[in-house]
């Protein structure tokens, strides 16, 4: 594990308009100061009460940027949940408006989530083999991006988007691999190596400092809603909120994804039951990590996770990147050549998203299907505050089984 104070001071030094927040003691969260998000619908009336402090305005699909001035020093927390409490006159009727902060998210071991420690160069795997698919099966990856590899380098899928979404390695340019570079390509290896047959869909949501804006997870999943092109979204990131509820603006952008597209999340690396979210949302399948037989030590758990899989030691695809470092013993530990070993619960989300989606090219059968077969605890281990085992064929027990996976067939349809 990592020293995270030391971590988070970087975060706040490379990005200097995020700020951390505590309304509750020992509950944080990290926040784009002097912003607040207001559904498009919402706009407007937003915009009105907060014009004594309002600068600039940013609007694009559905969701818009309301940025105040600096000088104002306005506590955008505390305006974000008065403007959302009551209901107010909006189109000549009362209703709450939908309002958050720009919370940033974050993948990589920082300080709230990612994986637990940093990725290791491992040899070569050989690539996925390719099954008989009754159905086309895509799955979108919202995170850093995606490197050419030889797994999928001559695939259509990637062709099609290999300019728009290719991973930054070394932005600050230090000659050293960023934090959270190659988290993207090591997702899509997990998801690949138990769906070979599937097209993936990357969104770049997050820089390769592991960083990025709960605006910019919205817009991608509003484009994902707008083109219908998703059977399975993985989402290996995540953030605590400020009041410890989800976004309202992200549940909406889940939801308009509808009832066919199966979303999964990682719950996070904090050791916690604090929810984490967008995994702890009621439409998500929070995947926890598992160490062998047990909870990983820095998994995150609770009510609000729904499976589990391994996610320590992981290996799959990677960046190809030579970093300074010196050899030791023959060995250079900042030398990747495609291949990787790493940790975290970020790599246990894929792996349900990649066996959800498996099955549903192989059977020929919906995502919402595939995921109720994946996660049903009549065939598969339950552990507590973990959920359903994936990969596990054991019945431990339908007692064990959490309520938030008992209702998510409920709330996905």
């Amino acid at each position: 594990m990592f020293d995270q104070q030391a971590r988070l001071e970087r975060v706040l030094a490379r990005h200097r308009d995020a700020v951390v927040v505590e309304p509750a003691p020992g509950r944080p969260a990290l926040i784009r100061r002097d912003e607040i998000l207001v559904a498009g619908q919402d706009a407007g009336a937003a915009e009105s009460l907060v014009r004594r402090w309002y600068d600039a305005r940013d609007d694009e699909r559905g969701v818009t940027r309301l940025r105040l001035r600096a000088a104002a020093k306005v506590d955008v927390c505390e305006l974000a949940a008065g403007l959302g409490a009551d209901g107010r006159a909006v189109d000549g009727r009362r209703r709450r408006l939908s309002v958050s902060p720009n919370h940033l998210v974050h993948g990589q071991p920082m300080w709230w989530s990612g994986p637990a420690d940093l990725p290791r160069p491992a040899p070569p795997v050989p690539a996925p083999e390719g099954a008989v698919a009754r159905r086309d099966v895509t799955v979108a990856i919202l995170d850093s991006g995606l490197s050419p590899h030889p797994w999928y380098s001559g695939a259509e899928w990637y062709r099609e988007q290999r300019a728009e979404v290719e991973e930054v390695l070394d932005a600050d340019l230090d000659y050293e691999l960023d934090a959270q570079a190659g988290h993207g390509t090591f997702v899509a290896g997990v998801v690949l190596r138990h769906a070979p047959s599937a097209r993936l869909r990357a969104h770049r949501v997050i820089g390769g400092d592991g960083v990025g804006d709960e605006l910019d997870v919205i817009r991608a999943l509003e484009r994902l809603a707008e083109h219908g092109r998703a059977d399975v979204v993985n989402i290996s990131l995540g953030c605590h909120t400020y009041d410890d509820r989800p976004s309202p603006l992200l549940a909406r952008a889940i939801a308009a994804l509808g009832r066919r597209t199966v979303v999964v999340a990682c719950a996070g690396n904090t050791a916690t039951d604090r929810p984490f979210w967008p995994a702890a949302m009621k439409p998500v399948i929070g995947v926890a990590a598992l160490d062998g037989d047990v909870r990983a030590a820095f998994s995150n758990h609770g009510w609000w996770v729904d499976a589990c899989a391994q996610g320590v030691d992981v290996t799959s695809a990677f960046v190809r990147f030579d970093g300074p470092r010196p050899s030791v013993r023959g060995i250079d530990p900042d030398q990747f050549d495609g291949y990787a070993t790493w940790s975290g619960t970020s790599f246990a989300a894929p792996v349900a998203a990649g066996r959800i989606a498996g099955l549903a090219a192989a059977e020929g059968v919906d995502a919402v299907t595939a995921a109720d077969r994946v996660l049903d605890p009549a065939a598969h281990a339950v552990l507590p505050d973990l959920g359903v085992v994936v990969g596990s064929e054991a019945r431990l027990g339908h007692e064990a089984m959490p309520a938030h996976a008992k209702s998510r067939a409920d709330a996905i349809g």
